[in-house]
């Protein structure tokens, strides 16, 4: 097994960028192997790591088919139906609560705020 390069934050060479680099540039690791890390020390917890990818050999993001639009539209609707009341909330419902905030507090005041 072969070790990866660690350098340190903002010293990494040219050619070489996160995941997040490379999908502002349009691209994506296209299944290469990590090239580098980069670790951005902390005080009272261990370093924060960054994969690195070869820009050379990131190929570009692939397209939005129509069915993956339907699919991730159809996604983000779920997440706005209230399994309660069985209805659409106008905003998508918070995990922490389940419901949308006047299932969650019926007895409220008006804005959605449990007194």
């Amino acid at each position: 097994m072969s070790t990866v390069p660690v350098y340190r934050w903002r010293l990494a060479p040219d050619g070489l960028a996160t995941r997040r680099q490379l999908r502002a540039l349009g691209l994506r690791p296209g299944g290469q192997d990590v090239a580098a890390q980069v670790e951005r020390p902390r005080r009272r917890r261990g370093p924060l790591i960054a994969y690195l990818y070869r820009i050379d050999r990131a190929c570009p993001v692939r397209p939005m088919t129509p069915a993956r639009w339907a699919a991730l539209a159809r996604a983000n609707a779920a997440r706005r139906h209230c399994p309660g009341c069985r209805r659409d909330a106008g905003y998508v419902i918070p995990t922490a609560l389940g419901l949308c905030v006047p299932c969650a507090y019926p007895e409220g005041n008006s804005d959605g705020i449990a007194a």
